[in-house]
């Protein structure tokens, strides 16, 4: 029997596979995900496939929840053995989901694993997983190699070391080149006024300065800007519900973030233009240096408060919200472009109804200062599956321009994650093969395979400037297609 995983998984037609044999062994800019630089600097070894692929893992313990798997099994203290049985019991039951897919593809890569997971194959499927982690090619670092992964970007808090980072910068020759990314959003949960004020003293440590006035904070937030830049950083990223683009002065400012330093509450119209202010400073700031701003936008976190209580957030009990987006996206960007301090800019959104917002948005943008400068980013999240994808595609290519988009990124922290990027280029493939055999794009093999390297990895290599190196340099020196 063919196995569900095989060559021409999901590619229909003549075209789609010639163009897939393009892309599927391109190398892989992973400019934004949530893996463990400690794992990596350390090259950790898992201890069981229950630790690489369940982890952390809130898409799948979603999926257990539903199917009425117990929480000690999700994220809770049940043995590594029993986690996976409730996992593989699962599976049978997440037909239509994206999991269905990625179960699948994981297993086929790196594992070579081509056999259903369910409870009667749970236990063979476990043992070999286990065996093959004991081997040379299946650490942290081991499975980035495998993967031909070049660039990974994490997910870092300004206050962090880098000490990790630091690490992984001085190996000698690395396959793999990993660079943290500047998320500065705890200096805008000015709502929770504990939370908030615990970690302004954490970045006084990191920045060695006081912070007491809102020119301090500035000025603590620059240094620490500074320093990831030192350390490779290239891009920001913000999760939040929306953008806040109220407006706002330096003499606002001041007097709010006195306030809140005082420890007197802001209500929720002075905590936005709060944000307000402190999101465009910061953008100066990714402006000045040159990098990539990332705004993630949309997620309604946390809805389920005893969950949070007991487990703490990002555990799975996050949800896609409906603020409204345009209006304050358009006034922060604009604010931004009027003094030319709008930095290449990439926005997602989780709402599938704000597509055509978010791609007509960065069209308003676009100055013409270098191809694609403005970005709308690869579906998100709980639009992270076939139809997610393909419509984020198609209304790329009718309201913008497919050709310059930077594809696709995992961010996930799973080091099996990256069978996404091969998922994200057969689709990519198999909607341009589509449309060639029903006459709607030309069947010219050499602009269409153009344009899927160019999405795959070209696009993605450019757009960020990573500082050189040994892959680095490499990276450069790949040509892009004519």
């Amino acid at each position: 029997m063919k196995p569900f995983i095989h060559d021409d998984f999901l590619l229909e037609t003549q075209t789609a596979r010639e163009l897939y044999q393009v892309a599927r062994d391109l190398p892989i800019v992973d400019y934004h995900c949530h893996l463990s630089p400690a794992a990596m600097a350390e090259d950790h070894r898992f201890r069981s496939v229950t630790e690489i692929w369940l982890e952390g893992d809130h898409y799948k313990w979603r999926a257990m929840r539903a199917n009425g798997v117990q929480e000690r099994f999700c994220s809770g203290d049940a043995p590594d053995w029993e986690k996976f049985e409730a996992w593989a019991r699962t599976v049978p039951d997440t037909l239509g989901n994206p999991l269905y897919h990625w179960t699948a593809m994981e297993l086929h890569r790196p594992f070579g694993i081509d056999t259903p997971l369910n409870a009667r194959t749970a236990r063979a499927v476990f043992d070999r997983a286990n065996e093959l982690l004991q081997r040379d090619g299946f650490t942290a670092v081991g499975l980035l190699r495998q993967f031909r992964v070049a660039v990974v970007c994490t997910t870092d808090d300004p206050t962090d070391p880098l000490a990790h980072h630091e690490a992984l910068a001085g190996r000698k020759d690395p396959d793999t080149r990993v660079y943290p990314t500047w998320r500065p959003d705890r200096a805008l949960s000015v709502e929770d006024l504990g939370a908030w004020t615990a970690w302004l003293t954490k970045l006084e440590a990191a920045a060695a300065v006081s912070i007491g006035s809102w020119r301090e904070l500035l000025a603590a937030l620059d240094r620490r800007h500074a320093f990831f830049h030192e350390h490779g950083c290239r891009a920001s990223d913000h999760g939040l519900e929306r953008l806040d683009a109220e407006e706002f002065t330096d003499a606002t400012a001041k007097a709010l973030f006195e306030k809140a330093r005082a420890g007197r509450p802001l209500d929720a119209g002075e905590a936005c233009v709060f944000r307000s202010a402190l999101l465009h400073r910061l953008a100066l700031l990714d402006h000045q240096r040159g990098w990539v701003q990332q705004y993630h936008l949309g997620a309604l976190r946390n809805t389920n408060a005893r969950m949070r209580r007991q487990l703490g957030p990002d555990t799975g009990f996050d949800s896609i919200g409906d603020a409204r987006q345009a209006r304050g996206l358009a006034r922060f960007l604009d604010r931004l472009d009027e003094t030319d301090d709008l930095a290449k800019t990439i926005l997602y959104n989780l709402n599938p109804a704000d597509n055509a917002v978010f791609a007509a948005m960065v069209g308003n943008f676009q100055d013409g200062s270098m191809p694609g400068k403005m970005q709308w980013g690869s579906a998100w999240w709980f639009l992270d599956q076939l139809d997610g994808m393909e419509a984020q595609i198609r209304l790329l290519a009718n309201i913008g321009l497919l050709s310059r988009f930077v594809g696709m990124t995992t961010d996930s922290r799973s080091f099996l994650s990256y069978s996404r990027h091969d998922y994200f280029r057969r689709l990519l493939c198999q909607i341009l093969g589509e449309e060639v055999r029903r006459g709607r794009l030309p069947d010219d093999r050499q602009a269409l395979g153009n344009l899927v390297a160019n999405v795959s990895f070209f696009n993605a290599r450019d757009y960020f400037g990573f500082p050189p190196g040994r892959v680095a340099g490499e990276l450069a020196a790949c040509a892009r297609p004519a």
